[in-house]
């Protein structure tokens, strides 16, 4: 991951585009920070952070496929942008979909000062407990969809481990790590697509 540090990541962009695929990864790993922080600026009523931080993570993936070097956006302030829109349009799109604990929120965000501090919409316990069911469905299905080794390697990576933690705990090696979180990623859009 080191060979990259120093180089901006419009460059890097640049490069991908070219054909380096290893960069999607480390601009992936190196945003995975950020993704967090957004995810954990959200209390979901029914749900979980890991909800968001999933959605925060296809919104960094939408960043990183779509980015345009000729605008005058700098790759980090889109990536921003791509994560806050997609957590909020998934917290949006849960009023009008089954998988309903991203519904209801309150948001701890403070670093929009055009949002108000908090929100709250609760609903009713029986729509919370069949929400909090439709997230455990979606969950099993993408655990039974994923082999034992790649549902570790998930469990570790959502948890905030680096693919050389990941390999250390596991004793593989960096290179099978990130072959797993490609299968990973692969599979979650097979599984959210038939959704």
């Amino acid at each position: 991951m080191g060979k990259f540090d120093e180089i901006s990541d419009e460059e890097l962009i640049a490069r991908l585009r070219h054909g380096e695929t290893a960069i999607e990864d480390y601009l992936m790993e190196k945003y995975k920070g950020l993704v967090r922080q957004k995810a954990r600026a959200m209390f979901l009523i029914g749900g979980d952070t890991d909800d968001l931080i999933q959605e925060g993570m296809i919104g960094l993936f939408k960043a990183v496929r779509d980015f345009q070097q000729d605008k005058e956006a700098s790759f980090a302030t889109f990536a921003r942008m791509c994560i806050d829109r997609q957590i909020y349009s998934a917290i949006q799109n849960s009023n009008r979909q089954k998988h309903q604990p991203l519904n209801s929120y309150v948001s701890l965000n403070q670093e929009d000062e055009n949002s108000p501090i908090w929100e709250l919409s609760v609903e009713n316990p029986e729509a919370i407990i069949i929400d909090q069911e439709n997230t455990q469905d979606l969950r099993k299905r993408i655990s039974d969809y994923l082999s034992p080794m790649e549902n570790r390697v998930l469990d570790l990576y959502l948890k905030g481990k680096g693919y050389v933690e990941i390999a250390g705990v596991l004793n593989k090696s960096p290179k099978s790590i990130d072959n797993a979180l490609q299968r990973i990623r692969a599979k979650i859009r097979e599984v959210l697509e038939r959704a």
